[in-house]
């Protein structure tokens, strides 16, 4: 007798791995009791959303408000302003979304677990993002993480070097291994296409591998290292292909960052795409002083799908938007 069908109102997930799912939770969370960092929340919605190109804001309206209200991409900037008020080490696990973003790998709405850690630099906070994700992976890694850097990951897997290779030869590759075409001139472009289609699947295989020191022109919210080229100090931690969190020694420079967010305004007005305004309350925060601190999110469905041995984000989620 073949099994029923499940039923049309049923969840996404088994209800096992919504069991595992929530273990994963609680252990992060007596992970930052075990070590004082206070969990804290913050807005979903805002009146402010981030510049970055890359990503895409949902947008909704108040009665009676005129301007747009955004659902957040990322805790970052309220984060920061709790930061600058005097919170001391905070985390929060919640809620964020992302339009355009849909597939076995993505939803436009999932779980971000975001912490920031003052008095320290990326460097250290790779230390206790590999302690946390040993902890939850364990039973997926075969040996202990490694610390690759951006122009080595680059070389180990197309074979170039990021920092002196000329934009029209990143776009050849990009043509003829991918197909893309029209890429112009846009250097950061290229380096992020191919850094996600060919150089991150050959990560983090059987182990965690953090990729840091990116180059300075993608630092978006991060420090820059005094290095020859100059670094943004930034990492990404990877298993088995899959990016699972992106990390900075944070920038605390108002003017600095009111530039790269205006840079950022300036690559969106050229590819035709909304143009949200800056967030003030961000660049008065860090005008008042930014303590000097490391930040990280990790993508916790990500997380909770390769320790569960789930294919699919879908399969980790009560419900994926398309059982929404």
């Amino acid at each position: 007798m073949s099994a029923a069908p499940p039923p049309p109102f049923g969840p996404s997930a088994s209800l096992a791995t919504l069991r595992a799912r929530a273990a994963l939770l609680a252990h992060c969370r007596g992970f930052f009791a075990a070590r004082g960092v206070l969990e804290v929340e913050t807005p979903v919605l805002s009146s402010a959303t981030v510049t970055d190109p890359q990503l895409a804001s949902l947008e909704t309206r108040l009665a009676g408000r005129r301007p747009p209200f955004y659902l957040q991409t990322s805790p970052e900037y309220a984060m920061k302003r709790l930061l600058a008020s005097g919170s001391g080490d905070i985390y929060q696990i919640c809620k964020v979304f992302r339009d355009g973003e849909s597939g076995s790998l993505h939803n436009p709405e999932f779980t971000l677990l975001e912490w920031y850690r003052t008095g320290v630099d990326h460097l250290r906070l790779m230390d206790e993002v590999g302690t946390l994700l040993t902890e939850l992976l364990a039973t997926r890694l075969a040996a202990a993480p490694e610390r690759l850097p951006y122009r080595e990951a680059f070389r180990r897997a197309l074979g170039v070097d990021p920092d002196t290779a000329p934009t029209p030869a990143l776009a050849e590759i990009a043509a003829s291994r991918l197909g893309a075409s029209g890429l112009g001139a846009d250097r950061d472009e290229c380096l992020d296409l191919l850094q996600g289609a060919l150089v991150a699947p050959s990560l983090g295989r059987g182990r965690l591998t953090f990729v840091y020191d990116y180059p300075a022109s993608q630092a978006a919210l991060a420090r820059l290292l005094p290095s020859d080229p100059p670094r943004a100090a930034r990492f990404e931690a990877y298993l088995e292909g899959i990016e699972l969190c992106n990390g900075f020694h944070e920038l605390g420079d108002a003017t600095e960052q009111r530039r790269r967010l205006e840079a950022d305004r300036a690559r969106r007005r050229a590819r035709g795409l909304p143009m949200p305004a800056l967030d003030e309350r961000l660049l008065a925060a860090l005008a008042a002083g930014l303590p000097d601190c490391a930040g990280v999110a990790v993508g916790l469905d990500r997380v909770a799908m390769l320790a569960t041995g789930c294919g699919t984000i879908r399969e980790v989620l009560s419900f994926g938007i398309d059982d929404a």
